[in-house]
């Protein structure tokens, strides 16, 4: 049996290497393209918070006079919260965030949501969000994907993926890389003497070990070495230095690397936002990791962050009550971080629909107010100048992105 490059990557396992680790095959999306074609020389970063984050309580409308009510151990604490403009408040979980509010490098979309109702399955209203529609039938591409189908001269390092969970987002025709933290290659000595062979015999398997090797942040290391068995111990020694780290920073780190060369978007996620029990302590490991991985953007990508905008969007929000553990439960409407040195921030963008009983949607949630694709949407138009029409008919299909909230300098 002959093996080629293609077998390699698909059948890593005859070789003795983990496809759930190595950076050949991890998920982790960028978007990249050249510089003043379309892009514009600015820089989009996706989160997805994967989990449903509480809207209600890392953004609190503490002038809402229903808010108290409704939330006991959840809400605005008048010593840790941070105030942002007499109606909401900051959560103290993001307070190193705070400078970026006062700056305007931080904003909030609040009471938005996806098309997605009623049923408040967390695999379901992902899929959603990252496919853009309106549905759930025939998803077949995400909506950064159709975003690259609609741009001049984006190549395959246009979109990265980061992160080891995949990024439906950036599914679709066109091309994207992918890498992640935790890259390791264990190959035993007969793994590598097939290695080296096929990369003898066949540039173009050749060319994807020296991609891998780059991704893995090994090609300094391995850089004054022709010999392919040194290059797989500099990637085992720069997969390891990774582990030793936080995920989230080595992921954000190299986004941000990866857009101060030739990439312009780049997409990734941060978990653990069901906080259904014990809000109070369990969120604040995740408001850690969001807040962590926005300042290390903004202190990698340097002058770059000047054109970088940040959304961090959720599947849907929480319940406007806490239940009887301290927790919420799965709701409708909730709350979109949005950041960076491009955007028009230090404002919270709301019709505020009130929480009131007769306000909320179905009696328990809040009333959504805003599509949160109507605010990617708005980002992509104002940022890297695309066209509304192509939003609303092709990025998100039947989309009315409706009055624009200015949210790009």
């Amino acid at each position: 049996m002959t093996l080629t490059r293609r077998r390699f990557l698909t059948q890593s396992a005859i070789l003795g290497c983990s496809a759930a680790a190595s950076p050949l095959m991890t998920p982790v999306s960028f978007a990249a393209a050249p510089k003043g074609a379309g892009f514009k020389d600015h820089r989009l970063v996706v989160i997805i918070l994967r989990g449903a984050m509480d809207g209600l309580g890392v953004v609190q409308p503490y002038g809402d006079p229903s808010f108290a009510g409704l939330r006991k151990t959840t809400g605005f604490d008048a010593d840790s919260s941070l105030d942002l403009d007499g109606f909401y408040a900051l959560h103290s979980g993001l307070s190193a965030l705070y400078p970026l509010w006062q700056a305007g490098e931080l904003g909030v979309a609040h009471a938005v949501s996806t098309p997605y109702r009623d049923k408040r399955s967390h695999f379901d209203g992902q899929d959603l969000l990252e496919a853009g529609t309106v549905g759930l039938q025939n998803l077949r591409d995400g909506w950064l994907n159709r975003l690259l189908q609609n741009m001049p001269n984006v190549t395959g390092e246009t979109a990265y993926a980061i992160g080891r969970s995949e990024m439906l987002l950036l599914n679709g025709p066109a091309e994207f890389s992918s890498w992640s933290p935790e890259a390791s290659l264990a190959l035993s000595d007969a793994s590598l003497q097939l290695v080296k062979l096929v990369a003898q015999e066949d540039p173009l398997f050749a060319k994807a070990v020296d991609q891998a090797i780059r991704l893995s942040g090994a090609a300094e290391l391995a850089a004054n070495s022709g010999d392919i068995e040194d290059m797989f111990d500099a990637m085992e020694a720069s997969g390891r230095q990774a582990m030793a780290r936080d995920a989230h920073i080595s992921v954000a780190e190299f986004a941000a690397q990866k857009l101060r060369e030739e990439a312009r978007i780049a997409a990734f996620s941060i978990g653990g936002w069901d906080t259904h029990a014990n809000q109070s302590r369990s969120i604040k490991g995740p408001l850690s990791q969001l807040s962590d991985t926005i300042l290390t953007l903004r202190d990698t990508l340097g002058a770059d962050w000047d054109k970088t905008a940040v959304i961090a969007m959720t599947e849907f929000g929480r319940t406007a009550a806490e239940n009887g553990t301290g927790g919420t439960d799965h709701g409708t409407a909730g709350a979109a971080i949005l950041a960076g040195g491009a955007l028009n921030g230090g404002k919270v963008i709301a019709d505020w629909p009130g929480l009131a009983s007769s306000d909320l949607y179905a009696g328990r949630d809040l009333m959504p107010v805003r599509d949160v694709r109507a605010i990617a949407g708005w980002i992509m138009h104002d940022l890297i100048g695309l066209d509304r029409g192509l939003i609303e008919g092709s990025v998100f299909p039947g989309l009315d992105m409706g009055r624009s909230p200015k949210l790009i300098l």
